[in-house]
This record gives structure tokens, C-alpha cells and sequence, in this order.
């Protein structure tokens, strides 16, 4: 068996590509029950984020599983050939150190963003949920949520970390100059939008209109900026007296449509507005560009103002990659060891069958012996057990170092016959990795 990641990111697939991936948690679970039943994918977990979309699977072998899994992803997105040279593929310990630097914010658009380690939380659990993990993905997901957070307590690279929203008001002041007499648009509830909300009111900006589906929502976050709540039928009427209108909801369509915006300047009498749009899928329609007096950002654009503050976090980064390089290395060892545990508990077991056995008969052949000679000869006979196995352990636990250990592992089996034990096999295999292949 063996561990694997097919996925499209931020630095592989733009986001007209992105947001054809952007599942939501109902379409995940769907997929999920789905592969319950398929024998090619033993384990699986999908990851899906603004920025990436991404597969780990526990499968029998690496070829045809990853076309499988692409198969499923496609169909998941309806979009057969939109992902064609936008994939890439981790193996095994790539797999591992992969997800590491995913959940340590080291692979994010922005480094040192606090929400991918709750996303990569949160879709483990919905995986767990639905039976599509076991002993690798369950091994793997708590250590990389782990690190993560060793990450995050060990270095600084979260400290002044730049946002998408932080991000995505940087780019509106350096479009527009001073926000002092601007009033700002927020379409969107969220976290998002709630810390898009916090820098533009840090920032000086004139007012703040909050617009949701559900006006509660939009109430409450526009009470806790002083801002005014709009209701979600009338946001374009309040768009007339925006500046910007930034927009990070969670609709699967465009919200904000060229002929709409076309009406809207004409009311605006040719007052140049700003659409920021960090939503993905993307709520305006990519059109709206053309518009005469309209400037159109989505979370693409927002890599210029990231890249000003990467190289404050650059030394902690590389602080980083040291605690994920001493995680991978322990982590990979732990699956080795899981390699070579099935096969040494069989023998183990079978030993102490056949101990158990031989002491037995030779205390039936000495009916008088006391209750400490009796003693003496279960002790013994542990110690012999004990001593005989300790070489073929030593020996396979020194191999497994070096990824060795499947020749002695199958000398083993075929001398003392483990695999007459027991039926063994179809569960060991259903959750096993490169180094967990019994």
C-alpha cells in the first residue's frame, strides 16, 4: 500500500481553474461515502480551501489509485479537462512533509495564516466521520495538526502575519489613497469579511456596509464596527454611494453580474468603484472589468501585497522546515515500525502458543513438583522465548531504518509459517502504507 496526495493549489492553477475544485462539506461527505465501498482506495481525506484542493489516500498502488483519484475529482467538479497540467502528486514521505508545510501555513498563499490549520482539522474530521480513515490517515492527520501548532508556538512565523483580508484592504488603499472619506461594501458574513471589517476600520475608513443573506448576521457584524447593516436584495442599490465593494461569500455563482454593474455606473454618473473579490468561487463576474470606470481585483491580484511582507517572515520559515524535517523523520520511522509489527506479534504469538504448549506437557510429567519449581520453569521458559526472538527483532528493526525490513519480513513469515495465523491479511492491508504493508 502506498500513501499519496493529488492536488492544485494556489502556484498551479488559477483561480478561474480553482474555483471549478472549491467543494463544499456536503459534496466532500457525498464523495467520501462513495469511496467507502471502492477497493483501490483503502483511506482517504479531501482537503478543499480557497487557495488549494487536495486528495490523500491510502492506496494499493500509486499509479492506478492516483488516476482514480483524479477521476474522482474531475467528476466532483464537473470540469473533466480544466485541471489538465494543474495537478501535482506527493508519494509517501513527500506525502508526509507535504502536509506538514500545508498545515504549518508554509504552502499558503500567505505564510503564517492562521485558518489552514483548522481546515486541515476540520476535513480529517469530516473523513473520520464518514469511516474513510484508519491507522495511516488517523497516524498522519494528528501529527500533522501537531505540527502545526508546534509550528505556530515555536517560531514567529504567525506573528504580523499578513492576511488574505489585510491583503485585500492593502491592495483598496494603495488603489484608492485615503480611506478617510471612502465608504466600503462587504459582501459576506464570515471570518473573512469580520477581519476585512477590523483593518478597514484600523485603517481610518469612512463607513462600513455589511450585506448577507442573512441580515442578522450582516446586523451583527456591522454593530460591531459601528457600520450599517444592508439587507442582501439591496446591496447593488447601496453600492451607489461605495467606493469599494469587497465580496468573500460562500455562493457557488457569481453574485455580481456585468449588466448589473453597467446599470450601477450609469447611476453612479461615471464615479469610478473598486470591486475586490477574495471569494472562490469568485462572486463577480470576470466581465465586470470591462465596465467603464471599474477596477476588478479577485485573490489572484493579491500576491503583489503578500510578497512585501514575505521576507519578514523568511528566517522563521526556515525555522519551520527544521521542526518539519525532525517530525517527518520520526513520523517515518513510527510507520516503519508499523511495517514490522504485524509479522513480529504473529511470531511473538506463536511462540508463546508453542511455550505454553511444551510447559504444559512437562508439567504433567512431574505431578509432584512444588509451586516454585513450577515458577522457576514458566520463568525459564519465558526467558528462552524472549532471548531466541530478540535477534530476528533487532535485526528487522535495523533493516526497517534503511526500508530494508520486507525481505526479512518475508523470510520470516515463510520460516516460522505466520501466515497460516489467523486470516490477518485483508484487514492489515485495509489501512496500511509503504511501511505498513503487512
Amino acid at each position: 500500500m502506498q500513501l499519496v496526495v493529488l492536488g492544485l493549489n494556489h502556484k498551479t492553477a488559477s483561480v478561474d481553474v480553482r474555483e471549478c475544485f472549491s467543494f463544499s462539506e456536503e459534496q466532500v461527505k457525498a464523495a467520501l461515502r462513495n469511496m467507502v465501498t471502492r477497493e483501490e482506495i483503502a483511506e482517504c481525506v479531501i482537503l478543499s480551501t480557497c487557495n488549494r484542493t487536495e486528495m490523500y489516500a491510502v492506496v494499493d498502488d500509486a499509479e492506478d489509485g492516483l488516476e482514480v483519484m483524479q477521476s474522482i475529482l474531475t467528476r466532483m467538479a464537473d470540469a473533466e479537462n480544466a485541471a489538465e497540467g494543474h495537478f501535482y502528486v506527493y508519494l509517501e514521505d513527500e506525502c508526509i512533509a507535504h502536509l506538514f508545510r500545508v498545515s504549518s501555513s508554509l504552502d499558503s498563499l500567505v505564510i503564517g495564516e492562521g485558518q489552514i490549520l483548522s481546515q486541515v482539522k476540520k476535513a480529517y474530521a469530516i473523513s473520520r466521520e464518514v469511516g474513510m480513515t484508519s491507522t495511516v490517515l488517523n497516524t498522519l492527520f494528528n501529527r500533522a495538526i501537531a505540527v502545526g501548532k508546534k509550528v505556530r508556538t515555536q517560531t514567529r512565523i504567525a506573528y504580523n502575519a499578513v492576511s488574505v483580508s489585510y491583503a485585500a484592504v492593502e491592495l483598496a488603499k494603495h488603489a484608492i489613497g485615503d480611506f478617510s472619506a471612502s465608504n466600503v461594501l462587504l459582501l459576506g458574513a464570515g471570518e473573512m469579511s469580520e477581519l476585512t471589517a477590523r483593518h478597514l476600520v484600523e485603517n481610518g475608513v469612512k463607513t462600513v456596509f455589511v450585506s448577507n443573506r442573512r441580515f442578522e448576521r450582516a446586523a451583527q457584524l456591522a454593530d460591531k464596527f459601528q457600520g450599517i447593516a444592508v439587507p442582501f436584495e439591496e446591496f447593488m442599490k447601496c453600492a451607489v454611494k461605495a467606493d469599494i465593494v469587497i465580496t468573500s461569500t460562500g455562493a457557488p455563482h457569481y453574485i455580481i453580474r456585468t449588466l448589473d454593474v453597467a446599470h450601477l455606473m450609469a447611476k453612479r454618473q461615471g464615479q469610478p468603484i473598486i470591486f475586490i473579490d477574495i471569494a472562490v468561487p469568485r462572486d463577480v463576474e470576470p466581465e465586470v472589468a470591462a465596465v467603464a470606470g471599474v477596477s476588478l481585483y479577485n485573490i489572484d491580484d493579491l500576491e503583489a501585497v503578500v510578497e512585501c511582507n514575505i521576507h519578514e517572515r523568511e528566517q522563521e520559515a526556515r525555522r519551520a522546515e527544521v521542526i518539519i524535517a525532525e517530525e517527518l523523520q520520526e513520523l517515518v520511522a513510527k510507520f516503519r515500525y508499523l511495517s514490522y509489527q504485524p509479522t513480529m506479534a504473529r511470531l511473538t504469538d506463536k511462540a508463546e502458543m508453542i511455550r505454553q504448549r511444551e510447559l504444559k506437557r512437562a508439567l504433567a510429567k512431574l505431578p509432584e513438583s512444588a509451586v516454585e519449581e513450577r515458577r522457576v520453569l514458566e520463568n525459564m521458559s519465558k526467558m528462552l522465548v524472549r532471548k531466541l526472538l530478540r535477534d530476528p527483532m533487532m535485526r528487522i528493526h535495523e533493516a526497517a531504518v534503511h526500508g530494508d525490513e520486507q525481505y526479512y519480513l518475508d523470510a520470516v513469515r515463510a520460516l516460522f509459517k505466520l501466515d497460516a495465523i489467523g486470516d490477518g491479511g485483508h484487514s492489515e492491508k485495509k489501512s496500511c502504507y509503504r511501511y505498513a504493508r503487512q
